[in-house]
């Protein structure tokens, strides 16, 4: 496999029926900025592509939620989300929508030509979920039940968002519409079927070995376990065909005769827009797209979530080679999921930040974009679920960012500046030795998808740099000797490490490494600024002309944890404020859930009397367990009952109590216990008593 002339970077496209959360940012977003970005710098040809998906289920149902049309939603949340992306540094060449014409277009082209060519779909008759109330058929994802796999009761018909495992209606246990909340019904319908299972052969040998045709198309190696293996399991459980088409008003058309009333399957049309994506961008700017898509010394890489990973390993795979011209995925550096403080993000629990809320709370956080991108880099889920915690986030950030990389920024612009005006010194030697080999594993980090390797390797140059810096300590031998040659060569080196590091940070902190430039007055970084900056640092070349002068110093970040400035701790402990009080409502809404349902006849099998305990002590070596004797009225019962926790044997004598009578006996530490007494407990495990009104007899049966 030769190097290749070209990119086509994707990322999954976001539904367009909400605002996107700081985990969706950690899958496939922030890991292709930074790719992307660092292509760029290489000077490569690359084009990212992304947009809105904005057919569906997902759609309607949020348009049925906030009493408005498809239309309305998909406006609201196509332009909130692509401003949020921008305002958050993520790059894309585009940001188009599913909705859009040339999309429609393309992605019914692409159906007539599998259609045409014979042999790809299948029209199958089949019975599927249908609301007789709302008098219509249901997508997958207007069903929810019990997940056959986990036993999450919030499982969609497609798939559970609690496992991830891809699921089928008909695989819910419990099934239940979510318009009128009741069972559908089965009802016959026809849909056109995508043949998977004819490509099972040939996607098993691209998959475990990289090869098509006999062509050695990717090195498998590259790939990460857990989508390998994700995708062995679905080839190891038989490939069947797949609907392709579902009962819809919005979608598209499926572009044949006696199709009225169907649409393109989301799954089938979504990443279609990949392609929809780059015929627009190419029109922009006066490309050719096939170049991107069909051409062999191109390469192609998805960036998605572990949730979507069948898709573009398996089904999109599939459609390309069905169709015939197209490349290949070279990669799909799929993450897995993150987590928020210990919890899944939840909308409706009010547990996590939304990407634009986050923006908007933070406004008066100096340099937030990179903040959240720092933090979120540090604790990216690149092979297996992470978490995100606010303390972190300030860890990260005061500990890393400041007192490694905004601290040696500072210290040598203001040391340049107070001995130099700011001018760069003539050195004799510059000592990059090791800031050359580290920059060859950052490289290597980058093109591997290591992005967290990669951000602490930077973070290793800027400590490099403090370290010698500090052995160094020009400020001891300028003080003997302003013209010394020593701290010449210590601050030209230093400032060359700088000028490095605005070029290595920048795909990771972009608009960090645009105020480092303006530090150092150095001009905005340009496509293949990386491999010119490497190439000079390999062959012993400066990044600055020999009379450059930088800029007054300025500090990079501000810390958190300010003793004279708490405004931005303050916005930290405000979020996790709001957490704590979501936990605590929680607590006292805590409720066990309801048993299943029992007949009165199973009631009336319960014989409860009322009575008084009249004797009590300690059952021995048992920390729990009160031996007690309970007065019936007619007899005396002994009971066995573990409320020693919470009362003492002395001050239970003369309460009265509810006591099971007709439960059959059982052993207790050798003691017999004849019966069950009545207790409620709250959300602390702790116990009361239930019992009757004062005054009440002994013996007397509750109805």
């Amino acid at each position: 496999m030769n190097d290749p002339k070209r990119y086509i970077i994707t990322s999954a496209l976001p539904y367009a029926n909400g605002a996107l959360h700081l985990g969706h940012l950690a899958g496939a977003y922030l890991p292709a900025d930074i790719y992307v970005r660092y292509l760029r710098l290489q000077g490569k040809d690359v084009v990212w592509v992304c947009g809105s998906d904005e057919h569906g289920a997902a759609i309607t149902i949020q348009a049925k939620k906030e009493g408005t049309t498809p239309e309305a939603i998909i406006n609201k949340y196509h332009e909130l989300n692509k401003v949020t992306f921008e305002n958050l540094g993520i790059s894309f060449d585009i940001y188009h929508r599913t909705s859009d014409p040339l999309h429609h277009k393309t992605a019914q082209d692409f159906f007539k030509k599998l259609y045409d060519q014979g042999g790809e779909f299948e029209e199958k008759t089949s019975d599927q979920y249908y609301d007789e109330e709302f008098n219509q058929f249901l997508a997958d994802r207007y069903i929810k039940g019990t997940c056959p796999k986990c036993n999450h009761t919030e499982a969609f018909g497609d798939q559970c968002e609690n496992c991830g495992s891809t699921l089928s209606p008909s695989e819910l246990i419990d099934p239940v519409s979510t318009l009128s909340g009741k069972k559908p019904t089965l009802k016959s319908t026809t849909h056109y079927y995508f043949k998977l299972d004819k490509h099972e052969q040939w996607l098993r040998g691209w998959i475990e070995n990289g090869e098509v045709d006999g062509e050695k198309v990717h090195q498998t190696k590259a790939w990460k376990k857990h989508v390998i293996g994700q995708c062995l399991s679905w080839l190891d459980g038989g490939l069947h065909p797949r609907a392709i088409t579902r009962d819809l008003d919005w979608g598209i058309k499926v572009p044949v005769e006696g199709a009225d009333g169907k649409v393109l399957y989301v799954w089938f049309d979504a990443p279609i827009g990949y392609i929809s994506a780059t015929k627009q961008w190419a029109e922009d700017h006066g490309k050719n797209w096939e170049d991107y898509w069909k051409s062999e010394d191109s390469r192609l890489i998805h960036f998605i979530g572990k949730d979507n990973i069948v898709f573009h390993c398996i089904v999109f795979p599939s459609m390309l080679k069905a169709h015939g011209d197209y490349i290949l995925p070279h990669n799909v550096p799929a993450n897995q999921f993150l987590n928020f403080e210990g919890k899944k993000f939840s909308k409706s629990r009010g547990w996590g930040i939304e990407q634009n809320d986050y923006l908007e709370t933070f406004k008066e956080f100096p340099n937030k974009e990179d903040a959240l991108r720092y933090a979120l880099i540090r604790n990216l889920p690149e092979n297996k679920d992470a978490d995100f915690k606010w303390d972190e986030f300030v860890e990260f950030h005061d500990n890393e960012l400041v007192a490694n990389l905004g601290n040696f920024i500072n210290r040598v612009t203001v040391l340049t500046t107070k001995y130099y005006e700011g001018k760069l010194p003539v050195a004799t030697a510059l000592h990059l030795a090791p800031v050359q080999k580290l920059a060859e594993q950052l490289e290597t980090a980058l093109e591997g998808f290591n992005f967290k390797v990669a951000i602490q390797l930077v973070n290793e140059i800027s400590s490099y740099g403090n370290t010698y810096l500090q052995d160094v300590s020009p400020w001891k031998i300028w003080k003997e000797n302003p013209d010394s040659t020593e701290v010449k060569d210590c601050l030209a080196t230093c400032l060359e490490i700088v000028g490095l590091l605005s070029v290595f940070v920048a795909p990771f902190l972009p608009f960090s490494a645009a105020k480092i430039r303006r530090f150092i007055n150095l001009p905005e970084l340009r496509n293949g600024d990386w491999e010119k900056a490497h190439t000079n640092l390999k062959n012993g070349v400066s990044i600055y002309q020999s009379d450059h002068v930088i800029n007054e110093p300025e500090l990079l970040f501000a810390k958190i944890n300010d003793r004279k400035d708490t405004s931005r701790l303050d916005l930290i402990n405000a979020q996790k404020a709001k957490l704590a009080a979501i936990l605590e409502a929680e607590k006292a809404n805590d409720r066990e859930p309801i048993k299943p349902e029992i007949t009165f006849d199973d009631f009336t099998k319960m014989d409860l009397r009322t009575g008084t305990i009249i004797e009590a002590e300690k059952v021995k070596k048992a920390d729990k367990l009160l031996k007690l004797t309970v007065d019936l009225g007619t007899e005396k019962r002994t009971v066995v009952s573990g409320i020693a926790k919470y009362y003492e044997a002395e001050k239970v004598i003369g309460q009265q109590v509810l006591l099971l009578v007709n439960l059959a006996p059982r052993k207790l530490r050798g003691i017999e216990s004849q019966g069950m007494i009545l207790m409620a407990e709250n959300e602390k495990g702790a116990l009361c008593f239930v019992s009757p009104e004062k005054g009440w007899g002994n013996g007397f049966v509750v109805k």
